[in-house]
């Protein structure tokens, strides 16, 4: 003789029911390592950003020549005063720190969203309506993958000047070819789907199919690109920093703080290495977070 278990009322219908789409979402990003780290690092910067005067323990900009160059904490000479040093004019490293991670979060953050509106227009427009506009979108972006971003940064940052407006300018007419070809080969795809066909039946505009039915449908590879175009902005702020042709002193910017410690680098090397690693730590943080997305809103869930 054979028993059969009988289920727990309620059990069957429970496991029924379909999982929501956040859940699932949640799940991977509890699951993902790589995004959780960025998002933390990236977080804390935020937040070092927008509470830099509350957090900064004195003034970015003050100088005395009596402190000058002292030492991190944790070194023979350092203070807790001073906790990561001075520069060669007295300047709390720190609070520099602080003050700069407002520089380059917002050059990487303005120059990310201008560099989107312009690539994603082209991309979507080109990608959408095909023929003539197709061909010119695609001569205007092989025009621009033929221009080095850095040495056309260089030229137009000497001939023009360098300051914080320049540089955003500069950075997104120079960054936006990524969005329009991510754009461009998504909206072929889209543009003979079901849904897109039935907008056009219900006799939708075309202004409406692009911005209601289209650029949803694009926002996931819109935000993985954005975040690499948002690291990529950051490096080259410093890099044009460095050479003097972006922010200008007495700002504070990281690739700012390197040049000017450079002469000091053999005999008090933490002058270059504090911001050099501040500067790794965000680019790598925001890279962490534009691969988690990607990763997470995978179709197969992919880590």
């Amino acid at each position: 003789m054979t028993t059969t278990s009988l289920p727990l009322p309620g059990t069957s219908a429970l496991a029924a029911l379909p999982v929501p789409a956040w859940r699932r979402t949640l799940r991977r990003v509890a699951g993902h390592r790589g995004l959780l780290i960025g998002s933390i690092v990236l977080g804390l910067a935020v937040l070092a950003a927008v509470f830099a005067p509350w957090l900064a323990p004195h003034d970015p900009f003050a100088q005395d020549v009596t402190q000058r160059l002292i030492p991190p904490v944790w070194q023979e000479r350092g203070t807790w005063e001073h906790v990561l040093g001075t520069d060669k004019l007295g300047r709390d490293y720190l609070s520099r720190l602080l003050y700069g991670a407002r520089v380059s979060l917002v050059i990487g953050f303005v120059t990310a969203l201008v560099a989107g509106l312009i690539g994603t227009t082209l991309g979507v427009l080109a990608g959408y309506f095909g023929g003539r506009v197709d061909a010119v979108v695609s001569y205007v972006i092989t025009c621009r993958l033929a221009m080095p971003v850095v040495l056309v940064a260089l030229a137009m940052a000497s001939l023009v000047g360098g300051s914080l407006k320049v540089v955003i300018v500069l950075l997104s007419l120079l960054l936006w070819d990524r969005f329009a070809i991510v754009t461009r080969s998504a909206t072929q795809q889209l543009r003979d789907a079901e849904f897109i066909a039935a907008a056009k039946s219900l006799g939708a505009s075309t202004p409406y199919i692009l911005v209601r039915e289209l650029l949803p449908n694009l926002m996931g590879a819109l935000t993985v690109v954005a975040t690499l175009e948002m690291a990529h902005a950051i490096l080259l702020e410093s890099t044009l920093s460095f050479l003097g042709l972006g922010v200008q002193p007495p700002t504070p910017s990281w690739g700012l703080m390197v040049a000017e410690g450079k002469a000091y680098m053999f005999f008090q090397p933490w002058v270059i290495m504090i911001p050099g690693v501040v500067l790794a730590v965000l680019v790598l943080a925001i890279n962490l977070v534009g691969d988690g997305i990607r990763d997470v809103a995978a179709p197969d869930g992919r880590h």
